[in-house]
This record gives C-alpha cells, sequence and structure tokens, in this order.
C-alpha cells in the first residue's frame, strides 16, 4: 500500500474524498471500501483507490479503509478517521487547555507552595476543510487547531517579575509541516564496528549512504506508514538488513542503533543442493567453482534480536498485517569463484531440526518465508513437512523439509503465523516523580517476545519475536505474543531509548513496588515483574521482563491494563494515565529548564513563533553549553540567565534561565564540573537580525569567579561589545555567533531533535564524546570559567 486514506474532519452537507493507492505484481485490480469494518454497498463503492462521499450526515462518520486485491493476495490500508461536525459546531475551541509550566524554585504560587503556572495550549486535531480544498487524490495541506494569540504576563517571583508568554486564544489556521526524520548509526553486531559508507534504500529507491562512522539521517516521505529501509555493505561482510523504522508523525527525528550480522554459517539447519542448483540470472546452468555464504539469525541467542531484520509482519488472505513467530532466518548468497557474478540457485532444499520447535502446536504451522525489501513484509515460499533424516547412522533426527528458490539477494525465514496477539501499555517519564505532566513524547519502546524455560520464567531460552513503537502524549502500546492459560507461555523483554540514551526501568529487588512499577497487584503478581538486574546487582538497570498473561474478561482486576487483548488496540491507545501501565524514567544530575515562551521538545509542533523563542528555528534546533569548574567542598547549582543582547526587538528581555547542579571529578579532590546550557546566539524567528545572547552564569552559594579560558577571553575581546564583568560572582557573555570548539568552553550541536541536539552537546561536554551523557568526566578538562566556592551551597 503506497497510499493511506488520509483522517478528515468535515461539516454535515460537505463532501470528502478518500485516497489509496497500491502496488506490486501483477498489479491490483479491485479496491474495496469499508467503513467501521464493513464493506460498502455496491451503489457507494468505488472499485477504484477513490472513495468520493458527497453531502454529508453524522451517520457517516467514523473509520475508512481501504483494501485492494489481484491475483497474488491482499493489502489493506491504514484506518482514516472522519469526524462529520454539526453546521456551526467548532472543532477547535477558542479557550485553550490547561497545560502547566515548572517555575523557578524561588516561584511560589499559591498558599500550598506550588510551582506550576498554567501556560494552557492548543490541541494539534484537525478542523474542517473550507468550501475551496480540493475534493481529489492530490495533495491536501488541511487545516489545524493552533495557536492565534499569546499575552504576556508577569508573574511575581522572589521580589521580583518572571515573564512567561501564555496562550490567549486558540483557532484554525494551516497545519504545520515538520520535518519528519530518523538518524542512527549502523554498526556490526559482533565488534560495533561501524558500517562505513554503507548504502541505503527505501524500497528499490537508493537514498544515501552511512558516513564513516555509520551515522546515517533519513527523511520520511510524506504519507509514510511503514518506513522500511535497507542497510546494503558494500564489502559484502555484513548480511543486508531491511529494518521498519518507527518515527515520530508530529516532527523532529527519532535515534536508532542498527545492528548488522557478520556472514557465517548456521547451527540449527543445513541446506541440500542437488547437482546443477546454480544457474545464472539468464538461466543457463553454471559449471565451475561457486562461493557461498549462508548466515543463520539464531533465535536461541539473545543478541541476535537487534539485528534481526523487519518487524516479522506478513499480509493475510484478508489484507490484514499481521504478525509471525520466528524460529531462525537465514541469508544465502552465492557467486562466480572467478567473476565474483551473483548466482541463482534452485529448487533448494531446506532441512531444519525439528528438535529446536519449542511449541509442539508449531510443527504442522511452520512455513517458509522470504523478504520482500520493498515492503518489509514477509511473503510464503512454502510448507515445511515432517520428514526422517537418515542420511546417517548418528544422524536419528526428525527434520522439516521444504523447498525455495534463491532468485534474489532475500533474507528468508522459518516462522509459523500465531494468533495469539496482545498490547501491552508502557510510559515514559522525565523522573522517578512519575508526574503525568512530565511523560516524554519521542521514547523508542522496544519488547523483544521470549519463551522461558519450563520452571524458569526469568531464564529465556530463545526469542521469537521483537517490535519497536515510539511514545505519544499517551505513552506507547506495543503488540506481543500472550496467552491466556499459562502466564508465563509468553514473556517479553522491553527496553527504552531517547536519542541514544538509554532508560531505567523501576525497580523490583529488594522489595517490590506497585505503585512504582504503576501495576496494581495481583495482577502485577502474575506478571511476574523483574528488572534486569533483579538477581545480579551488576547488571544493567534498563530493562524489565514480564509474562505476558492474556488479562481475564471475567476479573476486574485485570481490566484496567497494562495488557491489553488484540482487538482492545483503541482501549489501549486512550486509555487514562490513572490506568495501569508500565514504566521508564530518565536518571541525570539534577538540572532546570524554564523558557519564557513554552515549548514541549518532544513535540516540534507546540513551538511557536516569536521574538523571545528559547528555539528560534523549528527546522534546525542549536543547543550551546558552557562548562564550569567549581572548586569547593561540595557539589552546586549553576544557573545561566539568558537575555537579549544585540536585537533592538529583545534587548534586555528574558529568553529563559537554565540551572544544572555539578558533577565530582573522579580524580580532583574538592572539583566539580558543570555544563550549563545558555541560548545560541544569532536569528531569531523572523531571519531577519541577529542577537548575541547576553549570558550570565552564576554558582549558587559563596563563590567567586577565578580565571576564565583564555582563548574565549581573546575570543570576545575581538568580538565587541563586551559584557560587563564587575559581579566578581557571575560570569557575563555576549554569546559568540561562531560555532567554538571544546579549547574554549563551549559545545555546540545542531540537529533536527532538540533534545538529541542537547543530549550530543552535553555529552561532549562532560566527556568529551558524542554518544550521550556520560557522569565519568574530568571537570578540569575543557573549561571556560573557573570559579572558587566556599562551605555548603
Amino acid at each position: 500500500m503506497v497510499l493511506h486514506p488520509a483522517a478528515k474532519v468535515r461539516e454535515a452537507g460537505q463532501d470528502v474524498t478518500f485516497c489509496c493507492k497500491a502496488a506490486g505484481t501483477p498489479a491490483p485490480q479491485k479496491y474495496y471500501w469499508y467503513h467501521n469494518g464493513t464493506l460498502l454497498e455496491a451503489k457507494a463503492q468505488r472499485s477504484s483507490g477513490r472513495l468520493a462521499l458527497r453531502g454529508l450526515a453524522p451517520g457517516q462518520a467514523g473509520t475508512y479503509h481501504c483494501k485492494a486485491s489481484s491475483e497474488a493476495g491482499a493489502i489493506r490500508s491504514a484506518p482514516a478517521q472522519l469526524t462529520v461536525l454539526a453546521q456551526g459546531q467548532q472543532s477547535c475551541r477558542a479557550e485553550p487547555e490547561p497545560s502547566l509550566v515548572e517555575l523557578p524554585s524561588e516561584c511560589l504560587q499559591d498558599a500550598s507552595g506550588s510551582r506550576y503556572y498554567n501556560v494552557g495550549r492548543c490541541p494539534a486535531s484537525p478542523c474542517p476543510g473550507g468550501p475551496a480544498e480540493p475534493s481529489g487524490c492530490g495533495e491536501e495541506t488541511g487545516r489545524c487547531c493552533g495557536v492565534r494569540r499569546m499575552e504576556l504576563r508577569q508573574v511575581p517571583c522572589a521580589g521580583s517579575l518572571l515573564p512567561v508568554k501564555v496562550v490567549a486564544e486558540c483557532g484554525c489556521g494551516p497545519c504545520a509541516q515538520p520535518r519528519v526524520l530518523v538518524q542512527g548509526r549502523v554498526t556490526a553486531a559482533d565488534t560495533g564496528e561501524p558500517l562505513r559508507f554503507g548504502h541505503i534504500f527505501l524500497g528499490a529507491r537508493k537514498v544515501g549512504f552511512t558516513s564513516y562512522q555509520g551515522s546515517f539521517t533519513i527523511e520520511v516521505p510524506p504519507d509514510t506508514q511503514r518506513l522500511v529501509t535497507r542497510f546494503v555493505d558494500g564489502q559484502q561482510r555484513l548480511v543486508d538488513t531491511v529494518k521498519v523504522l518507527p518515527f515520530d508523525r508530529r516532527g523532529g527525528a527519532v535515534y536508532q542503533e542498527v545492528k548488522m550480522l557478520r556472514k557465517k554459517e548456521p547451527p540449527v539447519g543445513e541446506l541440500v543442493l542437488p547437482a546443477g542448483a546454480f544457474l545464472r540470472p539468464s538461466g543457463e546452468v553454471f559449471n565451475g567453482t561457486v562461493k557461498a555464504s549462508v548466515t543463520f539469525v539464531d533465535p536461541r541467542d539473545m543478541g541476535t534480536a537487534s539485528a534481526a531484520s523487519s518487524d516479522l509482519s506478513f499480509a493475510n488472505a484478508e489484507g490484514e498485517i499481521v504478525p509471525l513467530r520466528t524460529y531462525g532466518m537465514f541469508a544465502v548468497d552465492f557467486w562466480e569463484g572467478d567473476s565474483g557474478a551473483a548466482l541463482q540457485a534452485g529448487p533448494v532444499q531446506v532441512r531444519m531440526d525439528a528438535g529446536q520447535v519449542w511449541m509442539p502446536e508449531h510443527l504442522q504451522k511452520m512455513k517458509l518465508w522470504s523478504l520482500n525489501p520493498e515492503s518489509g513484509l514477509w511473503e510464503e515460499e512454502g510448507v515445511l513437512q515432517p520428514a526422517r533424516g537418515g542420511r546417517r547412522k548418528r544422524e536419528e533426527r526428525t527434520f522439516l523439509v521444504g523447498n525455495l528458490e534463491i532468485r534474489e539477494r532475500r533474507l528468508f525465514n522459518l516462522d509459523v503465523p500465531e494468533d495469539r496477539r496482545c498490547f501491552v501499555k508502557v510510559r515514559a517519564y522525565s523522573n522517578e516523580k512519575f508526574n503525568p505532566y512530565e511523560q516524554l513524547e519521542g521514547v523508542v519502546i522496544s519488547l523483544i517476545n521470549l519463551e522461558p524455560q519450563p520452571g524458569f520464567p526469568s531464564n529465556p531460552r530463545a526469542w521469537g519475536r521483537f517490535d519497536s513503537v515510539v511514545t505519544g502524549a499517551n505513552g506507547a502500546c506495543l503488540p506481543a505474543f500472550c496467552d491466556g492459560q499459562r502466564p508465563d507461555a509468553y514473556t517479553a523483554l522491553v527496553t527504552a531509548t531517547l536519542g541514544g540514551e538509554e532508560l531505567e526501568a523501576v525497580a523490583s529487588s529488594p522489595k517490590l513496588s506497585p505503585n512504582a512499577v504503576g501495576v496494581a497487584q495481583p495482577y502485577l503478581g502474575k506478571l511476574g515483574y523483574r528488572r534486569s538486574d533483579h538477581e545480579d546487582p551488576a547488571l544493567k538497570k534498563t530493562a524489565f521482563q514480564i509474562n505476558v498473561a492474556k488479562p481475564d474478561p471475567n476479573n476486574v482486576d485485570e481490566s484496567n491494563g497494562p495488557i491489553y487483548s488484540y482487538r482492545s488496540l483503541r482501549e489501549c491507545e486512550e486509555a487514562p494515565v490513572s490506568a495501569n501501565h508500565l514504566r521508564f524514567y530518565r536518571v541525570e544530575v539534577d538540572k532546570y529548564e524554564y523558557n519564557v515562551v513554552p515549548f514541549k521538545e518532544s513535540d516540534v509542533t507546540s513551538w511557536t513563533g516569536d521574538y523571545l523563542a528559547w528555539w528560534p528555528n523549528p527546522q534546525e534546533f542549536r543547543a550551546c553549553y558552557i562548562k564550569v569548574q567549581l572548586e569547593g567542598p561540595q557539589e552546586y547549582m549553576v544557573r545561566s540567565r539568558n537575555v537579549g543582547g544585540s536585537h533592538p526587538r529583545t534587548r534586555g528581555q528574558l529568553y529563559g534561565l537554565r540551572d544544572s547542579r555539578s558533577v565530582r571529578d573522579p580524580l580532583l579532590d574538592n572539583t566539580s564540573g558543570a555544563c550549563v546550557e545558555f541560548k545560541c546566539g544569532g536569528m531569531l524567528f523572523d531571519q531577519s537580525l541577529v542577537d548575541r545572547t547576553l549570558v550570565s552564569i552564576a554558582p549558587q552559594g559563596s563563590c567567586r569567579r577565578t580565571a576564565v579560558n583564555g582563548l574565549l577571553r581573546d575570543y570576545l575581546s575581538r568580538h565587541p561589545p563586551l559584557a560587563d564583568n564587575n559581579h566578581t560572582g557571575a560570569f557575563s557573555m555576549l554569546a559568540p555567533l561562531d560555532p567554538l570548539g571544546h579549547n574554549y568552553g563551549i559545545y555546540t550541536v545542531t540537529d533536527q531533535n532538540p533534545r538529541l541536539a542537547k543530549e550530543i552537546a552535553i555529552g561532549r561536554c562532560f566527556a568529551g564524546t558524542s554518544d550521550g551523557f556520560s557522569r565519568e568526566m574530568r571537570a578540569a578538562e575543557g573549561t571556560a570559567v573557573t570559579f572558587s566556592c566556599q562551605g555548603r551551597p
């Protein structure tokens, strides 16, 4: 399905057109349209990829999807929601929804000591199309609810006034069209060696190369539902890898670590090639020396799950994309020994040891599949049938035998269609307090289905499936295999990453707290929740394992999540934060951020054009940090105060505050360091004039400035005017317009994802690396300013 119908909002009496398009060999011949899962009547149905509805009535609201079919099979589109409003009904209320921001610690707003202030927000809901909106299948920008007017408020704060801009009015306007990106790094699964200058394909189209360090950036084409990406090693040392990469439709970048397997031989199966099996692409039988590579992805090895291809899905007879459970994948390459030209092979016999099939009922359902690199879906090649393996006396095993032809470089699979499916609700938080309004969006949650040894639910012997989903405003729902009869028939290992940083799961030992985990008893006990360090404190704390116990519909204790039956996806996605769910959270040194113009970094569409916006350009986020060294017996909080410095519209006005706690230097006594964000200098949102932000750095407590980096001092003296530095307890500068290096104590990173830009910048600032934040840092290295502090902060 290369074009899916899009969600629409219309008023009663208006017209609407839905469009879909499928591709394949042979080309799709018929299209069927469905409303709320029901096939539309013949008179309303169109056997094409276009459905036009005239003079809409309220009863026509709901979900629409299409199904395309040909002799080869069928495929369904994603559903599109049609909302039909009564004439005059408002889809975008002028009154903003509540949205809280945390004020600085010295700002208490009421007698209860609350530091939260309502700045309002406009929900990014669609608005009805205007009368001139195109009704065909062309590109339709659409209209969305957004900010129409903002007001500047002054909040009393510790004897002064703190400015904050609040949303005063919402209204309909053109929908934001943010760039949607996937970034990451490709490495070998065994050595971590980067894939240097590897080829990147979207379907059959080459879109670029990986860098020398293996990094990549892919801009997601509009209307993409499944981002099917293929990575190819030009030196043919690593197996071609097809990945269905998750992305954030609201804009910005999602970071992915992609692993590739090194070519090697299979351990649990074998290929039998008869005489005359090798063919040139022309069909001519090849006689001569053949070189071969057979690589097996072994699900008995947990390390192979991250390197496996695609998302293990296929399209069933109804065109619905449904999951497979794997017993292993293999890649086969044959080429001429002299010229290196690729060879085809076939018919080839595939033999798999039946003893490796751990669930007896799967023996009758085992099939051979091949991966279509364009769709990322698996296609049936043939059925595996039991046969005795008696070629040698010592080989008294039962084999599953099947035949296939190797016509092109594809990955093959020994898989079973599985219909025991559920969804697992997971949320990510910015800290261990698990406040509902501090949920993180844009976090990649990954779930690997495991199968335990009998009697040992915590010790998996194999994996069978994996999935990744990006968290939104209401968490994420991950598909997983489950069982209603035996709770531990399927278990799941779940991890979470944000910009390459691993988030921490809730502890399960020495004491299990249902309130912290987010799931009430007795269901929590049935799930058998265990964090990865449950039995060995030396292990990472960044994963948890559960039994995917299908909820009992007759048990009220299991009706509120975190496991939902497969037909309850909408209930899972719309579950309130008070419902049972599983949790991850960020672990970091204390820091605090305040923006005069509120912005949610996990949702690029929340950006508002304003001269006082911390991020002036929503398509490119530039993060700047300054490193401060503190000589004293404690760790200290350091604040940056950022105001307009040279732009006539912002001079003297506050952009925002940043507070960061210093971190101990592991090698120097009485020394700590802090990496403090400041607002970069540069163009403001109107892109007409630069502003050199006036940045003031002040540690908390009794501290005095003792040194300034010589290179930074020289740079500032050569780029007047100079900031007033009479106050010895602080350091002030007009922010550089150039991206200075670490020798100056200034660290700058530009990225399409604000959080990722900050993570990389702070990682370089602390550890001199680009791989994320690290506490293993030298506070004495690469600093801009040094302070000497006395006593406790």
